[in-house]
């Protein structure tokens, strides 16, 4: 099973405001998110994490000095000895309900998927994994943790916080986020040992796992096979799989290539019981549909004017395809000619983008519950691409870690 480990973290220096300086994860930051990062602090770690690309090829090795040179000044400091970092996300979930997700960051030795330690959960899209690569090849740095969801019953008991966070901040989206240092011995060694005793699954972060190995594999034949080295790990959140610990959020999609109206027909021809009347848009945009859609287990047709329609799935159009609305979705759509899809985790965008003509119509998507997760983790099999948003996001730069 993967080994965990405690490590010396690289943090921000005591008198700096983790709101300030951290931020979201890479991929969900627009150049406008950017701008506003730097402006809130001159040391946000989007400046190394996110280097602008109109700075070229040269912007990670830009990223890097950046990097060191906040080392050398004193912003980042080292950990004395290593430790792990517990981090709890409190937030309201979609029903209204104080939630939270409790994990704890380390290094996990790396594997890859054959070797059945560390398992993908979901099917990947095909994305350029040069930037990320580019980037960890620069700084031989750890700036954010992959999140992984361990099979390891009672991990959370271990991970309970004792005393006061080291840092606490929330979010702009409401978010509290709270880290605690944790080096004791005992509790190191019990953690370790937790997460060490089952395979763990990739939950956010597909991408930069497979790039953490391509960049071991780098290392190991430049410096050959007995040598010790930090990218035979990588950074890792991990959280036990649990419904306590999780939130998963749905995935929608934005359809182009056929009108609302025609895709309706098609769908309902196929695969889909159309179900009346429709939902008015005031009612998608608050969300309410969504419980109209676990009521009547369907997904949803969102057309232009914000309204949508509920499809039922009829079991016999889709045989030996897993209870997921992705799989249907997907298995549904590959029988309508020179449609695409996109993706939206959010309903008032899809909603939005249908208004201004950014795509021409929208398919609303329940959520795969945390069983159906578990399910497919301990049966070793994927998910398709795009079925889960694990909600809320750790933020960068709580903790980093050299490799």
């Amino acid at each position: 099973m993967p080994p965990f480990h405690p490590f010396p973290g690289i943090r921000y220096a005591p008198g700096f405001d983790l709101g300030d300086v951290t931020a979201p994860p890479y991929d969900v930051i627009d150049p406008d998110d950017r701008t506003a990062l730097v402006a809130r602090s001159a040391r946000n770690a989007v400046l190394f994490d996110l280097p602008l690309e109109a700075d070229g090829v040269d912007r990670y090795t830009a990223a890097a000095a950046t990097f060191d040179g906040w080392r050398s000044e004193g912003t980042l400091v080292t950990d004395e000895q290593p430790s792990f970092t517990v981090y709890r996300m409190t937030f309201v979930d979609g029903q209204g309900r104080k939630a939270r997700t409790l994990g704890v960051i380390g290094a996990l030795t790396l594997s890859t998927p054959d070797e059945g330690q560390i398992l993908p959960h979901e099917h990947t899209t095909p994305k350029a994994k040069t930037d990320r690569l580019d980037l960890l090849r620069a700084t031989c740095t750890d700036l954010s943790p992959v999140w992984m969801l361990s099979l390891a019953s009672g991990l959370t008991g271990l991970l309970e916080p004792r005393g006061a966070p080291d840092a606490e901040w929330t979010d702009d989206d409401g978010v509290a986020h709270a880290v605690w240092r944790l080096d004791d011995p005992d509790r190191v060694a019990a953690i370790s040992a937790a997460v060490g005793s089952e395979p763990v699954v990739v939950a956010d972060g597909h991408h930069r796992y497979e790039t953490s190995l391509v960049h071991r594999d780098e290392r190991r034949a430049a410096a050959g096979p007995d040598a010790e080295l930090g990218s035979d790990a990588v950074m890792a959140l991990v959280v036990e799989l649990t419904d306590d610990e999780l939130c998963v959020r749905p995935i929608h999609r934005l359809v182009d290539g056929l009108p609302a109206s025609e895709l309706l027909v098609a769908l309902g021809k196929a695969s889909f019981d159309i179900l009346e009347p429709p939902v008015p848009a005031d009612e998608v945009a608050d969300g309410r549909i969504l419980a109209l859609m676990e009521e009547a287990a369907s997904i949803a047709l969102v057309r232009p004017d914000g309204t949508a329609t509920l499809l039922s799935p009829r079991r016999e159009a889709f045989p030996d395809i897993a209870p997921l609305d992705s799989a249907r979705v997907a298995h549904a759509l590959g029988k309508v000619a020179g449609t695409s899809l996109r993706n939206q985790h959010d309903v008032v965008l899809v909603q939005r983008a249908l208004a201004d003509g950014g795509a021409e119509a929208g398919l609303l998507l329940r959520p795969a519950s945390v069983a159906q997760i578990d399910a497919n983790a301990h049966a070793g099999e994927r998910m398709p691409p795009k079925t889960t948003f694990f909600h809320p996001k750790p933020r960068t730069g709580a903790v980093f870690r050299a490799c």
